[in-house]
């Protein structure tokens, strides 16, 4: 089943992140794509500047071979960007893991990178080359790709479901179990409280949403 995702990394582990020196009060969107062997996002927006020359805020990063500007719209500028593919990063990573990029936003404090994979599988190997290559990603939202919100799902927060959804994959209500709630919370970028609560919650709003109907018989 398709899976969507939210993930942050630090603004500073990105590319075009070298922006945020000269103009920290901007955000920088990508285009959206679907990543091909050698085509990665060529387009992007740099918002809320009214500077002259916005190419020249960007500095020289490993990851980037030439930035050109485009066009601009009051304080909006759509730039071109050509990537050094063999440069490992986030956009190379999603490429080899054929994981589609929905949105990706930067501020000077991180960027928030929504993206789709065809099964949770697909979203898994990119977490794991995230963490081959030492990719400082945090996971901050997990779901199916369902046109219909079930009424269980509607009694959960996503921090919830997000939780639950890793544990469930992840083994923990396996016996024995196959994680802990140390390494959940990891993956999650929380405390190990955090998740505990996240988790007696979580199965709280299922069990009250899934034993209302149900009558107990009198003794």
């Amino acid at each position: 089943m398709a899976t969507e995702a939210s993930f942050t990394i630090p603004s500073n582990q990105f590319p075009l992140g070298t922006v945020f020196e000269q103009l920290p009060d901007v955000s920088v969107e990508l285009e959206r794509i679907i990543p091909a062997r050698d085509v990665v996002i060529p387009y992007f927006w740099v918002r809320r500047t009214t500077v002259d020359n916005v190419e020249e805020a960007f500095s020289e990063h490993p990851g980037v071979r030439r930035i050109q500007f485009v066009d601009s719209v009051e304080d909006e500028h759509l730039l071109r960007v050509e990537w050094a593919l063999d440069y490992n990063e986030v956009l190379t990573t999603l490429t080899e893991t054929k994981i589609s990029l929905i949105k990706a936003v930067g501020t000077n404090t991180r960027w928030t990178f929504d993206v789709r994979g065809d099964t949770r599988d697909d979203l898994s190997n990119f977490q794991s080359r995230c963490r081959e290559l030492q990719i400082p990603i945090t996971l901050t939202e997990l779901h199916a790709l369902t046109p219909v919100e079930t009424a269980t799902e509607a009694a959960l927060t996503d921090a919830q479901q997000e939780a639950l959804v890793l544990a469930y994959e992840r083994g923990y209500f396996e016996s024995p179990r196959e994680t802990t709630m140390e390494e959940i919370g990891d993956e999650l970028g929380i405390s190990q409280q955090a998740v505990a609560s996240r988790l007696r919650r979580g199965i709280n709003h299922i069990l009250g949403e899934t034993l209302s109907d149900v009558s107990v018989p009198s003794q």
